[in-house]
């Protein structure tokens, strides 16, 4: 039957409405799924997507409906023209998503989880909030998450307030056995929220890198580009385990320059980054307890060793915690936390590569001035050149270094910061270097002894 002028036009009609409703639903999508891309990949914000990705990636129930539509072959032309219209739509939507993919995602640096268990008011009021600080302007860089430990309900809370962090919760409701009496169940607590936070950023999210920092913590303003330098290290550098804002001996007193950076063979942790091969070596052999100090076992780190800052990129406040508050008045609040902004990017840092650093830390503490025995600790006070004081053993190191003021603490044979034996410090704030040296640093650094 032909049909009537009226149809035709009613045909063209709907036409003309179908391509204008095209246009809009396109302009719409793009705008949205900018906005959602931005936001997920630019700032981090909306903390489900990561977990549920088929929410933005596979749209399998508007894919459903549209089989269901189109399938249909019995309908009239109308409905069979508005499935097309809705595939067509479907079809631009996706082209433009992945199009916006494209362009605008980037590789992140490194994914920064900050784990916490139960101080809301340490998260919001300082350590978060110094972080979003630095954050605004690298966000696609340095994706950020919060890993709660527990069900402590105002740290959920809080950390669910914030919408460019990406918040995870690790509930073990096991009961914890202990290995020795009289232990703290908190350091196997922490242990196990370690492997399971940082297996999901690692293997499950395939992240390359992750900077682990904890609720305590404030960050200097150069954190982000310190750590996008070193990134670049710590990929070409197999000698290199992980990369650290933390100095032991970083108090205000002990400092001087902000751009110098060592190699260590003590692991410092408090704000570290480690890489994905590294993390896939350790998780199958992590400890149950005090994995800082199981890090330190050379057994672990077999003879790499961690870079570190002269002065600090992280403060740590916490003064109550589970290490209940040990050494903090001593050894943390003093510490430097740095002010001065460096664009570590456009820094050399080739120097800190194994066979550069060896010589010329070597040449640094052969040409100190060498102080001995009895009057060694008084000289030093008294001159205005770099000196380098030598000890015996570890107990003839505690003494040196309680004399200064400097950690005494060792680990598995090696004193907190040191490299090859040898311990270095600033002397009340100057450019003068004290390095403390063990009997058998100059050798290990292959320096001739003056």
């Amino acid at each position: 039957m032909a049909r009537s002028p009226c149809d035709l036009r009613l045909l063209l009609l709907a036409a003309a409405v179908a391509f204008i409703y095209i246009q809009v639903r396109l302009f719409a999508s793009q705008s949205h799924h900018a906005e959602r891309l931005a936001e997920a990949f630019g700032t981090g914000k909306v903390r489900e997507q990561m977990h549920q990705p088929a929410a933005l990636h596979d749209r399998s129930g508007q894919h459903a409906a549209g089989e269901d539509c189109c399938t249909r072959r019995d309908e009239d032309t109308p409905r069979r023209g508005a499935c097309a219209a809705q595939d067509l739509i479907q079809d631009l939507e996706k082209r433009s998503l992945q199009t916006l993919v494209n362009k605008n995602v980037k590789v992140p640096v490194a994914a920064v989880i900050i784990m916490a268990c139960n101080r809301p008011d340490y998260l919001q009021q300082r350590t978060v909030e110094s972080i979003l600080k630095y954050q605004k302007t690298v966000a696609s860089k340095f994706p950020l998450f919060i890993s709660q430990d527990g069900t402590n309900g105002e740290v959920k809370k809080k950390a669910l307030s914030y919408t460019q962090i990406t918040f995870m919760q690790h509930v073990d409701l096991e009961p914890v056995r202990t290995e020795r009496p009289g232990e703290l169940t908190a350091y196997y607590k922490i242990a196990k929220h370690y492997k399971w936070a940082l297996d999901a950023l690692f293997i499950k999210h395939n992240f390359d890198r992750v900077i682990i920092l904890e609720d305590d913590m404030e960050i200097a303003p150069d954190f982000f580009d310190y750590f996008e330098a070193a990134a670049k290290l710590l990929d070409n550098d197999k000698t290199i385990m992980a990369v650290s804002s933390w100095n032991d001996n970083g108090q205000k007193q002990f400092v001087h320059d902000p751009k110098a950076l060592y190699r260590s063979d003590f692991f410092p942790g408090l704000g570290w980054m480690l890489t994905k091969p590294t993390w896939m070596e350790l998780s199958p052999k992590w400890p149950k307890a005090y994995w800082d100090d199981w890090v330190r076992l050379k057994e672990v780190h077999r003879d790499r060793q961690f870079i570190r800052p002269e002065v600090c990129r992280t403060y740590n406040f916490g003064e109550h915690g589970s290490s209940m508050g040990q050494f903090f008045q001593q050894y943390l609040e003093p510490i430097k936390l740095n002010d001065v902004h460096i664009d570590w990017n456009s820094e050399d840092l080739s120097y800190l590569k194994e066979d550069k650093f060896l010589i010329q830390f070597g040449e640094d503490v052969a040409s100190a001035t060498p102080l001995h025995r009895s009057d060694a600790l008084l000289k030093a006070h008294n001159m205005n050149v770099d000196v380098r004081i030598q000890y015996d053993d570890q107990g003839d190191f505690e003494r040196i270094a309680r004399h200064f003021g400097i950690f005494e603490e060792w680990k598995d044979g090696v004193p907190r910061a040191a490299y090859k034996g040898v311990v270095v410090f600033r002397y009340k704030s100057s450019p003068r270097r004290i390095y403390l040296v063990g009997p058998d640093s100059l050798h290990q650094l292959g320096a001739k002894q003056g």
